[in-house]
């Protein structure tokens, strides 16, 4: 038997497919489309993603292709100076376009061993309480201990398995594509900075390799949104909205997307799972989409496989509802705001000064970048040390990093001490005894996805802790 089948090869299904390989787990994921996809949605990885691609070692790969930008505190549109001294040991955007991520982080995942099926679509499941039996569209069953739907906003999975997805349709759709232009760039920048004072939805920009990203708001929401707009609708739109097409020629590819914002209502049935946009949908405001569900990989994944292996403390998989719900949910309410924030109607523009002139406090445009980039997020583990729930930034130690130690996918202690013991555990958990400048704790306890599940120097109390995340000692 399979251990785990993931529907959909984009960029959460092959990291938590990478995840779980970490873990051993014989993993298989199912991709209905042939082909990688050429369409970027996506532009870029803020902060938090860019420290777990440092946590699994993949940085570098990324930074070889990506350009860094440096961090402003930016909402809505509005610009405001980044503040000082951000929690992160990252404080920059990476700009890379969606299909450069989904390649990068498919490679990994099939190094470390993942099995990857193009073509082959999923069209129904049943589940029992041994496992899952997938049936796929050429009437080919399969079986695995546990399914993850990473299927996307259309989720087939989620569909399957009855879970309502509340949340508001489309009210305005985008065109959006890569194509070349024949304007002069020098005319196209003024023509396209003249129609952003009015409407920040549209955009006409050098995309590299001669080609350009062209967004414009489409006359009405299609009926089909999965239908690709035609290069004559694309440039219809433009001339209405900005008085020209630029000459727009030679797409490599069309898309659209509207601002339907939807939340799963549960992330769980049983032996059945939702990540990704498959779980939540939101306008790409603020750039959080795809970075979002990269980070619900990486919470499940590690709880998943302790799941598999049979170590799991009851309750573990449990908590990747109970953690990631509500972050999505935030994620969106801030797109919603956001949205409001750019409507040219007079209620929304007082609002729109209004919230320009409480960016120019520091801890404002702090509360908002911790936001939008993920560093701010807080599990709620209860009581304890300020640390306690919040994931833990890159730290110098004597001996070189902190996340240089996180490759494995482990937990992992760090003992700044020397005195504490992790016996019973050490086949989940990594002892490490060094000391950082950066650390002003004796020692903390870190899950496989950084975030701190004890702190402090008392071994009674750190034997009280384990328990609840890495389950019983070994015998």
């Amino acid at each position: 038997m399979i251990d785990v089948i993931i529907a959909g090869g984009g960029p959460t299904g092959v990291m938590l497919a990478a995840e779980l390989r970490l873990h051993g787990l014989h993993v298989l994921v199912l991709e209905k489309d042939t082909e990688p996809t050429k369409i970027g949605r996506s532009l870029g990885l803020h902060a938090r993603s860019i420290e777990v691609l440092d946590q699994r070692g993949l940085l570098e790969r990324f930074l070889a292709l990506a350009q860094r930008y440096p961090i402003h505190a930016a909402f809505a549109g509005i610009v405001k100076p980044p503040p000082d001294g951000l929690d992160t040991a990252h404080p920059y955007l990476l700009g890379i376009p969606q299909p450069v991520t989904d390649r990068l982080l498919t490679e990994h995942a099939i190094e470390v061993g993942t099995e990857i099926r193009r073509g082959h679509e999923l069209v129904g499941l049943s589940q029992d309480g041994d496992g899952v039996t997938v049936e796929l569209a050429d009437g080919t069953r399969l079986r695995s201990r546990y399914l993850v739907g990473c299927d996307g906003g259309r989720s087939t999975v989620r569909k399957r398995l009855g879970v309502d997805f509340p949340g508001e349709p489309a009210r305005i759709e985008w065109l959006l594509g890569e194509v070349e232009v024949t304007t002069p760039l020098e005319e196209l920048t003024a023509v396209v900075a003249k129609v952003r004072e009015t409407d920040l939805g549209f955009g006409v920009g050098p995309a590299g390799n001669g080609l350009f990203r062209a967004v414009v708001r489409a006359e009405r929401v299609a009926e089909d949104g999965a239908a690709p707009p035609t290069l004559d609708e694309l440039r219809q739109r433009m001339r209405a909205v900005a008085g020209t097409d630029f000459g727009v020629h030679s797409p490599r590819w069309l898309s659209r997307f509207g601002d339907a914002t939807r939340l799963a209502e549960r992330y769980r049935v049983d032996r059945v799972l939702l990540a990704g946009d498959a779980a939540h949908i939101h306008p790409p405001l603020g750039g959080q989409g795809l970075n979002l569900g990269i980070q619900d990989a990486f919470n499940l994944g590690w709880k998943l496989a302790a799941a598999v292996r049979g170590w799991a403390p009851d309750g573990l998989l449990d908590t990747y509802q109970a953690e990631r719900h509500p972050v999505a949910a935030d994620v969106l309410d801030n797109t919603r705001a956001q949205a409001e924030l750019m409507s040219l109607e007079p209620g929304p523009q007082a609002a729109r000064r209004l919230v320009s002139q409480l960016m120019d406090f520091q801890d404002v445009t702090r509360y908002l970048v911790e936001k939008v980039s993920a560093i701010g997020i807080r599990y709620d583990f209860g009581e304890g040390h300020e640390l306690l729930g919040r994931r833990l930034r890159d730290v110098r130690l004597t001996r070189g990093r902190l996340y240089e130690l996180t490759r494995g996918g482990r937990g992992l202690l760090l003992d700044q001490t020397g005195r504490l013991s992790m016996a019973g555990w050490a086949d989940r958990v990594d002892h490490v005894v060094d000391t950082s400048e950066e650390l002003d704790v004796p020692a903390v306890l870190l899950r496989p996805d950084g975030h701190v599940a004890w702190a402090g120097d008392d071994q009674r109390d750190l034997l009280t802790h384990l328990p609840t995340w890495f389950g019983s000692p070994a015998g």
